[in-house]
C-alpha cells in the first residue's frame, strides 16, 4: 500500500527508548559471617539504591544466603557436603550481618550414605535454645552389622526402630534446650550429638553415619543488636567460636561435659 493511500500515519513516534543497565543503580555489600566460621567474609550481594520510601538497609534485612561450609572453613577441613543457611539481620555501613539460619546436607552425600541390606531410621523433633530460638531438627542414621555378624543383612525390628527414634529425639531435645543457639551450631558442625546417639543406641542395634543432617529455624526472639555483636565478635563480652569449630575433638569433649561424661 502506498504511504499517501492510508490515512494513518506510518511515521513512528518518539526515539527508540534508550536501555540502562539495571546493575548501574545498585550498591555492593560484603556478607559476614558470625564469628564461629573460620572464613569471615563469604562475598558480595548487590541491592537497588534508597530511593523514596525504599530504604536500601531495610530491604537487605531478611535476605537469606546459602553457603557451602567448606568455603566458610580452612582449607582441608572435609565439610564440603554441608550448607549453611545465614539470615541478614543487621546492616552496619556496606556490611551485611549475618546470623545463623539453617543447615542442611547436598543431595549427593545422602544419596551416598544409602546402601543394600540396612534399615534407614529417621526422626524429628522441634526444641527451643536457652536463648529463645525455635528449632526443628532432622536426624539421619543407618543400622550395620555387628563386629562378630555373619549374617549379611542389618535390618532392625520395627520395635527397635522405635526404641533408636526416642533415643534420637531425647538427645537432640536434651542438647539443644539446654545451650544458646551459637553453642548448639558448634556441637553440630564437628557431629557430637551425632555420636552421643551412636554410643547411646549401641544397646539396642549397632549404627553407623549418624548426622543431625537439617536444621530450621522455625522462630527467632526479639532482635537484640548487642548480642548480634556479640555474636561477630565485636561487643562486649564476645567470644570467638571459630577455633572450637576447626578442633572437632574439643567440640565433642565440650558438648558432651554436661550430658555425663559419656564420651
Amino acid at each position: 500500500m502506498a504511504k499517501g493511500g492510508n490515512k494513518r500515519n506510518f511515521n513512528k513516534k518518539g526515539a527508540k527508548k534508550k536501555y540502562i543497565d539495571p546493575f548501574t543503580k545498585k550498591d555492593w555489600y560484603d556478607i559476614r559471617a558470625p564469628a564461629m566460621f573460620d572464613i569471615r567474609t563469604l562475598g558480595k550481594t548487590p541491592i537497588s539504591r534508597t530511593q523514596g520510601t525504599k530504604i536500601a538497609s531495610e530491604e537487605m534485612k531478611g535476605r537469606v544466603f546459602e553457603v557451602n561450609l567448606a568455603d566458610m572453613m580452612k582449607p582441608g577441613d572435609n565439610e564440603g557436603f554441608r550448607k549453611i543457611k545465614l539470615v541478614c539481620e543487621e546492616v552496619q555501613g556496606l556490611n551485611v550481618l549475618t546470623n545463623f539460619y539453617g543447615m542442611d546436607f547436598t543431595r549427593d552425600k545422602k544419596m551416598s550414605l544409602i546402601k543394600k541390606w540396612q534399615t534407614l531410621i529417621e526422626a524429628n523433633v522441634d526444641v527451643k535454645t536457652s536463648d529463645g530460638y525455635t528449632l526443628r531438627m532432622f536426624c539421619l542414621a543407618f543400622t550395620t552389622r555387628a563386629d562378630n555378624q555373619i549374617k549379611k543383612t542389618a535390618y532392625a525390628q520395627t520395635a527397635q526402630v522405635r526404641a533408636i527414634r526416642k533415643k534420637m529425639i531425647e538427645i537432640m531435645s536434651a542438647e539443644a534446650s539446654k545451650c544458646e543457639l551459637r553453642e548448639l551450631v558448634q556441637k553440630l558442625l564437628p557431629e557430637a550429638i551425632g555420636k552421643e546417639i551412636t554410643k547411646a543406641t549401641h544397646t539396642i542395634y549397632p549404627l553407623r553415619d549418624v548426622f543431625i543432617r537439617k536444621v530450621k529455624v522455625l522462630k527467632s526472639p526479639k532482635f537484640d543488636l548487642a548480642k548480634l555483636m556479640e555474636l561477630h565478635g565485636e561487643g562486649k563480652g564476645s567470644k570467638s567460636g571459630g577455633a572450637k569449630v576447626a578442633r572437632a575433638e574439643e567440640g565433642v569433649v565440650e558438648a558432651a561435659a554436661g550430658s555425663g561424661g559419656r564420651y
